[in-house]
């Protein structure tokens, strides 16, 4: 054991490589090669065990979708204040600030994904604020929320749900980039787009995994 990390930018830095996005290489992330030795890496520098995956360090199929479709449609974000969650490595809020929105915020409950965020967002000439925290509950009146890959797990989708659809009943935009999770709801969603994600096969026993961004519905 090395030691606690002190420095989770050196880390980052270290363990990972700025690259280009698949789905969207407009964007470059810090990325890494290999996701268990990674999260084996962060457990034995903090020394702390059962932390969560470096979900920061990869650019999962529904981020890099939703990413997409707002490069590609950015008057759902233009002039908007606009919240990312669950934002990982920051991929889908940082095609936010490059689309046009007004602000954008993106939090995770990771405190290395608001230090991987803050590097991304520099890497590509946009502001973002990262916050740690989990914003299950709150409503600070955002124009538009972005959410991907965020079915994995049934109690987080149950969470999340029940946070997102009285928003999205009020009016606010709430967009959802799922490639077919588990616990995706079967109602209550309209697909904007559907794509082919160049994906990890690491991760999603994959190469391309097709994937949806879908629009909630309040009611």
């Amino acid at each position: 054991m090395t030691g606690p990390i002190l420095d989770r930018a050196a880390f980052i830095r270290t363990h990972t490589r700025l690259l280009t996005t698949p789905h969207a290489p407009e964007i470059s992330l810090h990325l890494a090669d290999e996701a268990t030795a990674l999260w084996q890496k962060t457990e034995d520098e903090l020394g702390e065990i059962g932390l969560p995956p470096p979900f920061w360090a990869f650019a999962w199929a529904g981020g890099q979708a939703l990413a997409r479709y707002v490069l590609d449609h950015p008057k759902i974000v233009v002039g908007k204040r606009v919240l990312d969650v669950a934002t990982g490595s920051g991929l889908v809020a940082i095609a936010a600030a490059k689309a046009g929105a007004r602000a954008v915020t993106a939090v995770d409950i990771d405190a290395f994904c608001a230090v991987a965020v803050g590097l991304n967002a520099a890497a590509n000439g946009v502001h973002v604020t990262a916050e740690t925290r989990d914003p299950v509950g709150s409503d600070e009146g955002f124009d538009v929320i972005l959410a991907g890959d965020i079915c994995y797990q049934r109690d987080m989708t149950d969470a999340m749900m029940g946070w997102l659809k009285p928003l999205a009943a009020r009016g606010t935009v709430v967009l959802i980039g799922d490639p077919g999770r588990t616990y995706l709801p079967k109602t209550g969603l309209e697909k904007r787009a559907e794509y082919e994600v160049p994906v990890t096969r690491a991760l999603e026993d994959l190469e391309i995994k097709r994937t949806a961004v879908w629009a909630l519905s309040g009611a």
